[in-house]
């Protein structure tokens, strides 16, 4: 069972218009003199509320038994973006974020008994990427693992608001592993992907594909989107009016419950 973390002051009671607002403020003021006089407002409508959010789904995954890690001193993401390599030398970023790593059974794969079965043929970025959704986001979880690792992750924005999880950007022997398994053993892993409750409210796993199958894979595969998966992911997008609800925590956790699954398959690979 997942331990809860120690509460916090402040319970959560939802993401505000206010919230959202402050997001457009600093997206038309992204620069350190703005943010700082306007940091307080910072804290009080995104920073607490998204802790507060950590400790609540915390005590949700604990007594639904969950195993996804939610802790609001490691979950969040910070709100400065690392500027060293970016044409963009915009110093915060316009969104919020968390990530809750799984912790439950399953230890990986062994990447000396595991080859890819193919070469992409292009350079891998860490980060979340989405098709038909937001812009590339967080590269690395402060959480002990990474989002390259079977998890959970929560992103509010302006432009989109999304709970999800999976692999994004895995390293090479995961996916290759996910792939092998695809090929080997092609039942478990429809049996995860279209278990009625993760197709309920996810549709589908998604992500960024390959033009082409990989290298020895027939076109005609039944199975070869699949394969072209370069992200195992899946998400949901959240209203405005559901992110305002001091329910959002217990959606949360039903969402993440309908994804166990996936995020059981993966974690066993």
């Amino acid at each position: 069972m997942v331990r809860s973390v120690a509460t916090s002051s402040a319970s959560f009671t939802g993401f505000g218009h206010e919230a959202l607002q402050f997001l457009v403020d600093l997206a038309g003021n992204n620069e350190r003199p703005w943010f700082q006089a306007h940091k307080q407002d910072y804290e009080r409508l995104l920073k607490q509320p998204l802790e507060a959010l950590c400790v609540a789904l915390a005590d949700r995954f604990s007594a639904r038994n969950i195993p996804l890690s939610a802790d609001p001193a490691r979950s969040p993401f910070r709100i400065y973006r690392d500027v060293r390599f970016a044409k963009d030398k915009s110093p915060y970023k316009t969104h919020i974020a968390a990530s809750f790593p799984w912790v439950g059974e399953g230890t990986g794969v062994d990447e000396a008994a595991t080859t890819p079965p193919a070469s992409e043929g292009t350079a891998r970025t860490g980060g979340l990427a989405r098709i038909e959704g937001p812009a590339r986001t967080e590269g690395t979880a402060r959480t002990g693992g990474s989002l390259r690792d079977a998890g959970g992750y929560f992103h509010l924005s302006v432009e989109s608001t999304f709970v999800g999880g999976g692999m994004w950007h895995p390293e090479p022997a995961r996916l290759a592993a996910f792939r092998t398994a695809v090929l080997t053993r092609p039942q478990r892993v429809l049996e995860a992907i279209e278990e009625p409750g993760f197709v309920r409210v996810f549709g589908s796993v998604r992500g960024d594909q390959l033009k082409r199958p990989p290298q020895g894979v027939p076109k005609d595969h039944p199975q070869v989107e699949l394969l072209k998966l370069k992200d195992v992911g899946f998400w949901r997008e959240l209203t405005e009016e559901q992110i305002a609800s001091p329910r959002l925590p217990d959606l949360l956790a039903d969402t993440y419950a309908a994804a166990l699954p996936v995020f059981r398959l993966l974690a066993r690979l």
